[in-house]
């Protein structure tokens, strides 16, 4: 047994050594100390992959050292041919958590003159019908709630005029109402769209104030705010608590698009400073339609767990 005396020494050095780094400032940060967040991914990243051995490519997600899950769209429909909870146990068996699903917020449509990659057969890619938030809001947020995901994420939604951005406000209100009852924490997805002036109103910020900021948050994607010209830290310091997620993705030095972690433009350093005041929980790594999905992964989380140490 400790004798009583060293005890109170050591207790009293303690305290000391405490209040001496306190007033460096260094106390506040060792007793607010949080570990690492575990690093997520983006199923996105695998759009047309994926599909063709899901088992394998999560394994093989594993081994790399990610920990949580985003799922996404599926050539195979619902979550990659499965149904919730299996696609849960899957994810489970492989030491990953399922920690959110994305969905469209209205019938999805191909931009103008835009056209689908090829599959692994060389010919353009055939997506199922989509369910979508505005037709099918129910029957998602029941099927995201039996997979026992804690968010919900509307990827995009239209909103090129202002009837189109209120009608998809109006789509995410009600969605993160019915989202809120079955246990979940719906959220927005940005792409730079939604920064774009539309009758001198910016889609993004009405997404923002018309919006229940406690029943719809926001999955920030730090790629395409960055090349829509906004500061990220600027918006979290303007909604504090308001960015519970981020797709952690960087933009190409030509500002064209998305490019693996630590490659790019964007200063992740700076923004991960600012999670606090965001409110961010979790984070997914994401690149759209990478050359090499594999190498992408793997250059971003070696980043993020060495350089960024985030």
């Amino acid at each position: 047994m400790m004798n009583l005396n060293r005890r109170k020494f050591l207790q009293s050095a303690g305290t000391l050594a405490l209040g001496g780094m306190a007033l460096s400032g260094k106390a506040a940060s060792l007793l607010n100390f949080k570990p690492p967040h575990a690093v997520g991914l983006q199923l996105f990243t695998f759009f047309g992959i994926i599909d063709d051995d899901v088992k394998g490519t999560l394994t093989k997600i594993a081994a790399i050292g990610y920990k949580e899950i985003e799922s996404a769209f599926s050539k195979k429909g619902g979550y990659y041919g499965m149904k919730p909870q299996e696609f849960k146990a899957m994810v489970n068996d492989l030491g990953m958590t399922w920690q959110s699903h994305h969905v469209i917020g209205a019938p999805f449509k191909l931009p103008k003159g835009y056209k689908m990659p090829a599959g692994a057969d060389g010919k353009p890619m055939v997506m199922p019908t989509m369910l979508n938030l505005k037709d099918n809001m129910q029957q998602l947020v029941d099927d995201a709630a039996a997979g026992g995901v804690a968010y919900l994420v509307c990827a995009n939604s239209p909103t090129a005029t202002l009837e189109e951005t209120k009608a998809t406000i109006e789509v995410l209100n009600k969605t993160g109402e019915a989202a809120k009852k079955a246990g979940m924490q719906f959220c927005y997805h940005n792409h730079d769209m939604e920064f774009v002036a539309v009758d001198g109103k910016v889609p993004y910020d009405l997404l923002l104030t018309e919006t229940d900021p406690n029943n719809v948050k926001m999955e920030l994607d730090l790629c395409w705010v960055t090349k829509a010209g906004k500061d990220p830290v600027e918006l979290f310091k303007a909604n504090p608590g308001r960015f519970p997620l981020w797709h952690v993705k960087d933009l190409d030095a030509a500002k064209v698009g998305p490019a693996p972690v630590g490659s790019g433009i964007v200063d992740f350093k700076r923004i991960f400073e600012n999670q606090q005041i965001a409110g961010m929980q979790h984070f997914f790594v994401e690149h759209d339609m990478p050359k090499d999905a594999y190498a992408s992964i793997k250059s971003s989380y070696d980043y993020i767990t060495g350089t960024l140490k985030a």
